[in-house]
């Protein structure tokens, strides 16, 4: 026992604070993006990222992961958000959250297991593609200087480690170039630009939806795609945080922990959450790998809008998404290519099918879901 709070919590703690602030940093125009998605106040989805980063520290069965508001719950709900309101959405979350806890009661993390490798690299290499290609929005097509301070931050990124290990490389290149930047007046987007932030704390309140059937009726839908959703990413950052780390996780106390922080998510006027697998990769790139680095993710996101938010939205987003550049990079398994030129015909076209479907719908757990059932169709059909 005391072996563990040393080894989730107190390992290391200076340098799991400052990955986290890392983290929080990349998270605000992540979140506000994903919540125009969604189409709610960009505050619904970063109050969901404060309290979802902060309980799953708690609450999860997997250490140094980062869990907040996700681009692929946000693509779920933008029909109920637009038919029925927020209130629907909350309602949904809490649900979500509740869904998420059973799943967890009776095992379900245990299916994880059955993944097949030829998944998880094309769930991998696929994320990887994703989180490069959103970024390009970010850089491409603006002007110079955005080009400028992109390569800027990947120079810094890259570079500083070599010589300096202190403090996380990730956070100099947004310290020293948002300064250059505001000193310079250049004109590059902020993240100011993505919508208003404003200085208030998220408050407890009871969404105003009628408690009926025909509530359920209605959420129950969206509930458990984003239930399943979001627990098919959670596990699978699990996973990868296990193989980084080389420790074991729980994933059925991680499926549990996530519906917990989802359930008081919507109660605190928040949106649905899962892992996020970019801001994870993140994290242990600048040297997370406690809960701490999780608390401090949500609480420095929090101090950020409500103490350093005229700062905070001068932060030029070519700098951010020259962070994500980085850990796309990072991400990216490019010993795939080798495993392709000598894999069998069936290992190949899972591997790609993986990959072309996450990409067509943005959304992993259908490229998970399809890839792991081609995968056992066509060994089925190999061993008859």
């Amino acid at each position: 026992m005391i072996e563990m709070i040393r080894r989730e919590w107190l390992s290391k703690p200076f340098q799991n604070i400052l990955a986290g602030i890392v983290v929080s940093l990349a998270l605000i125009p992540e979140v506000i993006a994903f919540s125009v998605i969604a189409g709610v106040d960009p505050m619904v989805g970063l109050y969901a990222s404060f309290v979802i980063a902060v309980v799953i520290a708690f609450t999860g069965g997997r250490s140094a992961m980062i869990s907040a508001a996700a681009g692929a719950i946000a693509l779920l709900v933008f029909s109920l958000v637009k038919t029925h309101g927020v209130d629907y959405l909350f309602a949904a979350t809490i649900l979500m959250g509740i869904l998420q806890v059973i799943f967890g009661i009776f095992k379900v993390g245990n299916l994880l297991k059955y993944i097949p490798n030829t998944v998880m690299i094309g769930f991998v290499d696929s994320l990887a593609i994703l989180i490069f290609t959103s970024q390009l929005q970010h850089i491409f097509n603006i002007n110079g200087m955005t080009y400028i301070f992109t390569v800027a931050t990947i120079i810094i990124v890259y570079s500083i480690p070599k010589f300096f290990t202190k403090v996380p490389a990730p956070l100099i290149a947004v310290v020293l170039l948002t300064a250059i930047s505001i000193m310079t007046h250049a004109d590059v987007r902020t993240v100011g630009d993505l919508g208003e932030i404003k200085r208030t704390l998220p408050h407890f309140f009871i969404p105003d939806v009628p408690l009926n059937f025909e509530t359920l009726k209605i959420i129950f839908p969206y509930s458990l795609s984003m239930a399943v959703v979001g627990l098919v990413e959670s596990l699978l950052t699990a996973r990868i945080v296990d193989d980084t780390l080389k420790t074991d996780s729980d994933k059925n106390k991680e499926s549990r922990g996530q519906g917990i922080a989802n359930i008081i998510t919507g109660f605190f006027g928040g949106i649905g959450g899962c892992a996020m697998i970019a801001q994870t990769v993140m994290n242990l790139k600048s040297g997370g790998t406690t809960r701490l680095s999780s608390i401090a993710t949500g609480t420095f996101l929090m101090f950020l809008i409500i103490v350093l938010g005229d700062y905070v939205v001068q932060i030029p987003m070519s700098i951010l998404a020259g962070i994500m550049v980085v850990a796309a990079i990072s991400t990216f398994d490019f010993g795939t290519f080798k495993f392709l030129k000598n894999a069998r015909w069936i290992d190949i076209m899972v591997v790609l099918v993986t990959i072309i479907l996450v990409l067509m719908t943005h959304n992993l757990a259908i490229g998970v879901i399809a890839g792991s059932v081609l995968n056992f169709v066509f060994n089925k059909k190999e061993v008859a």
